[in-house]
């Protein structure tokens, strides 16, 4: 079965998501873990160091300026479950509106960036990318305060990395993840709404939450 932009909707709805072995490899696969990584949107954890590198500022921040540019960041490494397929769909998502994409720049330069999916008070996120120290970081932290601010309840990361253990992401069980999930779905909001707010905003609504 090729995959298109309704199956993916579907896939989500059903707390499933895609992958395939390689860029070079054709076949993809559908995924439900036994344990689902997920980001507690009152959890990301801001350490000091973070918070001077964006106050410090250097960089802008954007929301589907470039969404194909993040996905290619994002494939841009030596393994990468992002073959043409999936790149391709998720694009054709994005055009639909379903798909979106949040870059951090320096000048003209994509250095960062995260996408991922939404689905009434669910965002599904896919792949993030850095090309500067830091850069996935500062992206995270604008994701997580602008899921907030458009009312999302759930930030799913599908895995728990060691990088995003470290910045508040746990990992849940697949019964607990069913629930939250079918909670999120029945519940409205929108992740083009907000504006993207100062730096200094950010940083003190998430130390506020955390």
């Amino acid at each position: 079965m090729r995959l298109t932009p309704e199956l993916l909707l579907r896939g989500y709805a059903m707390g499933i998501f895609p992958m395939a072995e390689h860029r070079d490899d054709p076949e993809i696969f559908w995924l439900d873990p036994r344990r689902r990584g997920v980001m507690p949107l009152d959890g990301f954890h801001l350490s000091r160091s973070l918070a001077r590198r964006m106050r410090r500022g250097g960089f802008t921040v954007t929301t589907d300026r470039d969404f194909a540019g993040v996905v290619d960041g994002c494939a841009d490494r030596d393994e990468t479950w992002i073959n043409a397929e999936i790149r391709d769909q998720y694009i054709a998502l994005h055009r639909r509106g379903h798909a979106h994409s949040l870059e951090i720049w320096e000048g003209a330069d994509l250095v960062g960036g995260v996408y991922g999916v939404p689905l009434g008070a669910a965002f599904f996120g896919e792949s993030m990318f850095s090309r500067r120290r830091d850069a996935s970081k500062i992206a995270l932290a604008y994701l997580v305060d602008r899921l907030n601010l458009a009312g999302f309840m759930l930030f799913d990361t599908q895995f728990l990395t060691d990088h995003l253990a470290r910045l508040g992401g746990i990992e849940i069980s697949r019964a607990a993840y069913h629930a939250q999930l079918r909670e999120a779905l029945e519940q409205p909001a929108n992740f083009t709404v907000p504006a993207i707010p100062p730096a200094q905003e950010v940083i003190q609504r998430i130390t506020q939450m955390s």
